[in-house]
């Protein structure tokens, strides 16, 4: 089992930053892939980003060249930096992390994006 807990939410101004950070515990040693997905109000969740334990990185489109995903060589943090922020990135934030057969999620983290 893997329990993640999301922090660095907030709300930001459009064309601000901000840092989400994802701490992992339990059976940390088994995750391979850790991600943020997002969930706006009356959206279906979606793939922000990902990172693999080798370092391969994926984005969304709507999200390339702003956010930058991390982690650290442990793999039980991982990191997403946020920049040019808009308000369509307002969304609840949400930690994962995958190993064999299991897809673990954290409470997620409210971001809002707004002047």
């Amino acid at each position: 089992q893997v329990q993640l807990v999301e922090s660095g939410g907030g709300l930001v101004q459009p064309g601000g930053s901000l840092r989400l950070s994802c701490a992992a515990s339990g059976s940390i040693f088994s995750i391979n892939a850790m991600g943020w997905y997002r969930q706006a109000p009356g959206k279906q969740r979606e793939l922000v980003a990902r990172i693999i334990k080798s370092g391969f990185t994926r984005y969304a489109d709507s999200v390339k060249g702003r956010f930058t995903i991390s982690r650290n060589a442990a793999m039980n943090m991982v990191y997403l930096e946020m920049n040019s922020l808009r308000p369509e990135d307002t969304a609840v934030y949400y930690c994962t992390a995958e190993d064999i057969g299991n897809d673990y999620w954290g409470q997620g983290t409210q971001l809002t994006v707004s002047s």
